[in-house]
C-alpha cells in the first residue's frame, strides 16, 4: 500500500530533512507543490486533503492557518511547530512518554512534534516525576547546549558565511527566561513550574544535550542516585531509540570530556546519570535534527501508518 504525504513548508531545515528520510522509501508517495503555488491557501488545501499524512514544517501562526485548511477526516497532520504542543485534542508525537502515548500516536490525527530542547529534558525527568521520585514541585534548572541548525536557514547561513569572531564562541540566549519550549517542558513531564532554562548556541552544525543539576535532597527522602538511574532504565527498556547509560557512565568519565555529538545522524536518545555523594547530573543527548525534529516527525508518521515504527529511521 501506498500512503501520501504532504510537506507543508518543504524548504525548511525540518522538511528538507523530512523529504531526505522519505526519498528512501518505496512504501510512500511525497505530493509536491510548485514553486510559485507555495502561498496558494487554495493548492495547499488541495494537497493537504489528499494526503494521509501532511507535515507542517511551518511558523506558529501559519501552521494554525494550515489545520484550518483541512476537512478531510482522514488527514493525519504532525505539526513541527510549536503551536499546539500544548493543545487539548492534540497528541504529543514522543512515543516514549508513557504507557498509551503509541496508541495515541497511531489513532490520532493531530499530533504535535516535540520541540529538540524539550525531548531531551521531558525524556529525563517524566519517568523521574512519574514514579515520584522527584517531586513535581521541585525546583529544576538545565541547560542545552546546541548546534546552530536549530536556528534554521537564517542562522545556518550566518555561521556558515565566517567572517563574525562572535560565532566562534558559544552563545547564550532566551535570557528573558521565556523560550517557546517551557510549556510543553512544563505539561509533559508533570513539573508544576517551569524549570529555569539556558539554551546555548555553538559552532558546530547539529547536535543537542541537555544537563540537569540536583541535589540528592531534592528527591524523595532515601533515593540514591543508582535509584534515578534505575527509574529510567526502567522507563525505558526495551526501547529503539533510548538508551540510558550506566550509572556514571566509565566509558564518558574515561574520556574526561562529553561528545554532544554521538547521537548525529540517528533519531537515538542517549540517558546519563552522572553523580557524587550528595548529587546528581543528568544529561540527554539527540541530533536536534533528528530525534528533535525530523526523526521524531517519521518516527510518529510511521506508528500512526500502523508500520515499522524505524522505518526510514537509523
Amino acid at each position: 500500500m501506498t500512503h501520501h504525504i504532504f510537506v507543508d513548508g518543504q524548504e525548511g531545515t525540518t522538511g528538507l530533512r523530512i523529504h531526505e528520510m522519505l526519498a528512501r522509501r518505496s512504501d510512500v508517495e511525497v505530493l509536491r507543490i510548485d514553486p510559485d503555488k507555495r502561498k496558494d491557501p487554495a493548492e495547499r488545501a488541495r494537497l493537504l486533503n489528499a494526503a494521509d499524512v501532511a507535515f507542517l514544517c511551518l511558523p506558529d501562526a501559519a501552521a494554525r492557518e494550515a489545520v484550518a485548511l483541512v476537512d478531510n477526516p482522514k488527514t493525519c497532520i504532525i505539526d513541527a511547530s510549536t503551536a499546539h504542543r500544548t493543545v487539548p485534542g492534540w497528541t504529543y508525537g514522543l512515543p516514549e512518554l508513557a504507557a498509551g502515548q503509541r496508541e495515541a500516536i497511531r489513532t490520532g490525527k493531530r499530533i504535535a512534534n516535540p520541540g529538540c530542547h524539550a525531548t531531551a529534558f521531558v525524556l529525563l525527568l517524566r519517568p523521574l516525576v512519574q514514579a515520584g521520585l522527584l517531586p513535581a514541585e521541585a525546583a529544576v534548572s538545565a541547560t542545552s547546549i546546541t548546534g546552530y541548525s536549530g536556528g534554521g536557514k537564517s542562522m545556518i547561513a550566518q555561521y556558515e558565511a565566517g567572517g563574525d569572531a562572535k560565532l566562534q564562541s558559544p552563545r547564550p540566549y532566551a535570557l528573558g527566561l521565556a523560550h517557546k519550549h517551557l510549556p510543553e517542558m512544563v505539561a509533559h513531564t508533570g513539573l508544576a513550574r517551569p524549570p529555569v532554562f539556558l539554551p546555548v548556541v555553538a559552532s558546530f552544525y547539529k547536535g543537542l544535550a541537555v544537563s540537569i543539576g540536583l541535589q540528592l535532597d531534592q528527591f524523595r527522602p532515601g533515593t540514591t542516585a543508582a535509584q534515578v538511574q534505575q527509574a529510567l532504565a526502567a522507563h525505558y527498556a526495551g526501547e529503539r531509540f533510548v538508551r540510558v547509560l550506566p550509572l556514571a557512565d566509565p566509558e564518558t568519565l574515561a574520556a574526561g570530556f562529553f561528545d554532544v555529538q554521538a547521537c548525529n545522524d540517528t533519531n537515538n536518545a542517549d540517558l546519563f546519570v552522572f553523580a557524587n555523594a550528595t548529587q546528581v547530573l543528568l544529561v540527554s543527548r539527540l541530533d536536534n535534527l533528528g530525534k528533535g525534529a525530523s526523526g521524531a516527525a517519521v518516527q510518529a508518521m510511521n506508528l500512526h501508518l500502523g508500520v515499522d515504527e524505524g522505518l526510514g529511521l537509523v
